[in-house]
């Protein structure tokens, strides 16, 4: 039997422009201002303001004085108060691709092995097209991931061209004499091989004594590359019959070559942009007091264009004075006043989130005193996203938007702003530590030992626990992996 029913219910429901309002809070430095070129473009109500005779800084900091720098304006309180995101709490621990600016490279990588293979003499086109093939499918470390049966295949598919396996090995070869050595290797031992070989083959401008280093590295990881990649050194000292000085000459040549022949080339030579991390503060001690400031290109200065408001006030004359407009001045008065309402409210969103990201990091600044005064890690306090959302009275989702991505840079380093949260533990003189501050303490014990010997995770466990820190075995393997440190085996010189 059909009926009808009331129900009473409450949805939160964003606008667009609230939708528009977050993701400006969250984006880094180098997408605002592309977000922002964008607009300007987008926009022809919307431009740059001239530049005023600019103060010797590259920071702008924002007025305070007089005012609670966590007070928000009511149109953003509303803003934020209707953001039913829920972000989980970081504990600071996550390593993350820092963002920054980027700066366009002259050539890629693909050109810059291209004009290589230019000078280089091939017995057939056929060659110069193979060997093409080849450095198109080099990664960005510069490994030849793909198989040669699997280039055969594209070159069929492609150019028609029906290639043998051992064609491609052939050019294979010519490819990997390119700069820089090791270049489209199939696996780590043939790249560093190819690097020893390289050196070997200019073995008339090094010693004789470096010369046959090279040539037991070479051994070393032609034959018993297993043995090495495991550092089993007194199995290598016995298959070799050498002694340890002569193995560990041997090992320091192979430290100095590149497992990533491709990775450090930027610029001209380089596939992909260079990188630069921009912060996004300063924070700076000046005659003991802490000053924080935004980075200028952290708050772009826009405005209206002075022609479209008069050309907007125009129409209303004359719709006052006449009663009515044509349709086209109607039409045209209506593209003006839309593109001028989402003008002002770009620059208004633009505002608000200069005002929450300095309101965040001086509450960051104030709960981490102690680290910006001093730079020493350990004086890093146990902070979650809450620890900062109360005093700048803002939803945690909204301050995990405005720490993503954001660096600071201080008198001693930039750092991102996910550095400075992290969970806390109790140690054993009933002190709430920071896990940085536990993480840092066990970089030092694994730094100060014998490498001949180096610490297990029980060990290390035993060791924290000395220095005050009574954490668990599983633990302490948490922390070492998130440091990025090996197990102890791995950890082992001779």
């Amino acid at each position: 039997m059909l009926g009808q029913s009331l129900k009473q219910s409450q949805l939160q429901k964003l606008s667009p422009r609230q939708i528009q309002l977050m993701q400006l809070m969250q984006l880094p430095l180098y997408e605002l201002e592309q977000r922002v070129k964008e607009e300007l473009e987008r926009n022809p109500t919307l431009e740059e303001a001239a530049p005023e005779p600019a103060p010797d800084t590259d920071t702008q900091e924002v007025d305070t004085a007089g005012d609670d720098p966590f007070e928000m304006d009511e149109l953003f309180q509303q803003y934020i108060d209707d953001d039913p995101t829920n972000y989980q709490q970081s504990s600071g621990d996550d390593t993350y691709d820092a963002p920054g600016s980027y700066t366009a490279d002259e050539n890629t990588f693909f050109e810059y092995l291209e004009g290589q293979l230019a000078n280089l003499e091939f017995e057939s086109p056929l060659e110069r097209t193979i060997s093409l093939q080849i450095i198109g499918n080099l990664d960005d470390d510069g490994y030849l991931q793909r198989m040669p049966s699997a280039i055969a295949d594209d070159l069929l598919i492609n150019y028609n061209l029906d290639v043998s396996t051992r064609q491609i090995k052939d050019v294979l070869r010519i490819v990997q004499s390119l700069e820089p050595p090791g270049l489209a290797a199939r696996n780590l031992r043939e790249c560093l091989l190819l690097q020893l070989n390289s050196k070997i083959d200019d073995g008339e401008l090094i010693d004789d004594h470096t010369f046959a280093d090279l040539v037991l590295a070479q051994t070393v990881i032609r034959d018993h590359f297993e043995l090495f990649s495991k550092k089993h050194y007194d199995k290598l000292q016995e298959r070799l019959e050498v002694d340890q000085d002569e193995l560990r000459d041997a090992l320091g040549e192979i430290l100095k070559l590149n497992p990533k022949p491709a990775s450090g080339l930027t610029g001209r030579a380089g596939g992909r942009a260079a990188r630069v991390v921009v912060p996004d503060f300063l924070v700076t001690v000046v005659d003991d007091e802490l000053k924080l400031s935004l980075t200028a290109r952290n708050a772009p200065d826009l405005k209206i264009n002075d022609y479209y408001q008069q050309q907007l006030a125009e129409y209303r004359r004359k719709q006052k004075e006449s009663g009515k407009l044509t349709t086209a001045q109607k039409q045209a008065a209506g593209f003006i006043r839309q593109n001028i309402d989402s003008a002002s409210w770009f620059i208004e969103a633009i505002q608000q989130r200069q005002q929450t990201l300095y309101s965040v990091m001086w509450a960051i600044v104030r709960y981490q005193e102690g680290f910006f005064r001093t730079g020493d890690l350990k004086t890093l306090r146990p902070m979650i996203l809450k620890d900062i959302a109360g005093p700048t009275e803002l939803d945690i989702s909204t301050v995990s938007r405005v720490v993503n991505s954001k660096f600071v840079q201080t008198d001693f380093g930039t750092y991102s702003l996910r550095r400075f949260f992290s969970e806390g533990m109790t140690n054993e003189e009933g002190e709430e530590v920071s896990t940085t501050q536990v993480k840092k303490t066990l970089g030092e014990i694994i730094a100060a030992e014998d490498k001949r010997k180096p610490l297990n995770d029980s060990k290390l466990q035993t060791a924290l626990k000395e220095a005050g820190y009574d954490i668990a075995r599983r633990t302490v393997a948490k922390y070492r992996e998130q440091l990025g440190l090996p197990v102890a085996r791995l950890r082992k010189e001779l």
